[in-house]
């Protein structure tokens, strides 16, 4: 790199922390700016990232001024008008985003690179792990933290492997050149920057195109997807309950266990114990199994790895066990996967009465799938929605929780704000509680599983 400072505006995001720490733990200089202290900013603060939340710029160290020394990475959640990236458009720095940053990582690295609507965070921490407890080892750049090793960022001084979770908002996936590649879903998201499905598809046709030769896709068998790949690189097929080049077979339940047989074009590596037994993580983790086996991991490696996985912070976290109730966690903020999740609880506790809380997450995509965010809801005993979380967008006329409300055919269903809710909480009564959603949800844990205790 010929910078020795790295600025960064959104700095407390899952993936633009990471590449501060990333550049940090190198010896660069690091700092930056988010509007919200998070506990990734109180991490990288007390790691001697120098980090403010106010929109100032005169709160940006000295140091960070040269524009011949200093690279400056955004995120697309920072608005146009934000007065520090104006400071540095007019003083004509570098300015890059955050997924251009990782794509020249993906250049001077060998990228194993993450693809899809839902399942690339699960998955990409799985492949990591599995690298990780083998003789390959790897680093990583994850959307979530590693309850295995409470952080997004792993690093390796022996491997040029490198996991990324490869992110198609704004196309940003198309700054990366993959080694080799999992596409793990093309359900329609996005669609404010798409417009339609068959461009949103299409872009993932592109993201193909980029894989180095001599590298592979390992790609969910029966998407709607064409591949463009270049000739030299293999592409493989991937499914938890039908054959393909790598699959599942023998699925059992027991003793609160999931074991499988994994399946390679070549080998069958029996029983494996899936670390965190939900349904939907055996076609993570097959996936995430077939790129640790393509990249030279051994049949006992990935056995007793895939065993000891511990999972993602919200992905599928148990936050509250007793005897009278369970309360769980997960970012699922996509119709699909809120239908995965809900169906993953159901299958663990078939018998129970389940209340689901979900914020969802920005304006457009309420808009675009209210009737499919209500569909997966319906299949909850009870809902309680939040107001929509804004993110990086203005309100849309119209568009509120209350669209997705009208739909909903659960019994039990209404809207409460965020001050509320706890007290509305303290009013109901089901077995398994479960909070939804990728917004600001999350800070509300604390107090949600504090109310609950004390109905336990």
């Amino acid at each position: 790199m010929r910078y020795k400072n790295f600025y960064f505006l959104g700095i407390g995001g899952i993936g633009m922390s990471a590449i501060a720490r990333y550049f940090n733990s190198k010896g660069y200089a690091a700092a930056g700016y988010d509007r919200t202290r998070s506990k990734l900013c109180e991490t990288l603060e007390k790691e001697g990232v120098n980090i403010h939340y106010n929109d100032n710029c005169a709160l940006i160290p000295d140091a960070f001024r040269n524009e011949q020394d200093t690279l400056v990475i955004y995120t697309p959640a920072i608005p146009a008008d934000n007065n520090e990236l104006q400071f540095f458009r007019e003083h004509s720095f570098c300015i890059e985003k955050r997924a251009q940053v990782l794509g020249e990582i993906t250049r001077s690295e060998r990228g194993l690179c993450i693809a899809g609507t839902h399942g690339k965070t699960t998955t990409s921490t799985m492949t990591a792990h599995l690298l990780k407890q083998s003789h390959i080892d790897c680093n990583a750049f994850l959307g979530g933290i590693s309850k295995n090793y409470n952080s997004n960022l792993l690093l390796s001084d022996k491997s040029d492997l490198v996991v990324i979770e490869a992110d198609e908002f704004d196309r940003s996936f198309h700054h990366l050149t993959p080694y080799m590649a999992i596409i793990t879903a093309v359900d329609a998201d996005h669609l404010d920057i798409y417009g339609t499905h068959e461009a949103y598809i299409e872009s993932f046709a592109h993201f193909t195109s980029l894989i180095q030769k001599g590298g592979c896709l390992i790609m969910k068998k029966g998407l709607p997807l064409s591949p463009k790949v270049q000739q030299g690189v293999k592409v493989y097929t991937y499914s938890a309950n039908e054959k393909a080049d790598f699959y599942a077979d023998n699925i059992h339940y027991g003793n609160g266990e999931l074991r499988f047989d994994f399946a390679t074009p070549d080998t069958l590596i029996s029983d494996i114990n899936l670390g965190v037994p939900v349904t939907v993580n055996i076609e993570n983790g097959v996936a995430a199994m077939a790129m640790a086996w393509l990249n030279g991991a051994t049949a006992t490696e990935i056995r007793d790895a895939m065993a000891t996985f511990a999972g993602t912070n919200r992905r599928f976290n148990f936050i509250l066990k007793t005897d009278k109730l369970v309360m769980m966690d997960d970012y699922a903020h996509h119709p699909e996967e809120l239908k995965a999740c809900i169906t993953s609880v159901r299958n663990l506790y078939p018998d129970k009465r389940i209340l689901g809380i979900f914020q969802p997450h920005l304006f457009s995509r309420t808009r675009d799938f209210y009737k499919e965010f209500a569909k997966s809801l319906s299949m909850l005993n009870g809902v309680i929605l939040l107001p929509i979380y804004p993110a990086r967008e203005k309100p849309i006329p119209g568009i509120t929780s209350e669209i997705i409300l009208d739909e909903v055919t659960a019994d039990d269903k209404r809207i409460c704000s965020k001050e509320r809710l706890c007290e509305e909480i303290l009013h109901t009564d089901y077995d398994v509680y479960i909070t939804i959603g990728a917004g600001d949800i999350e800070l509300l844990i604390p107090e949600i599983k504090e109310t609950l205790s004390n109905k336990a």
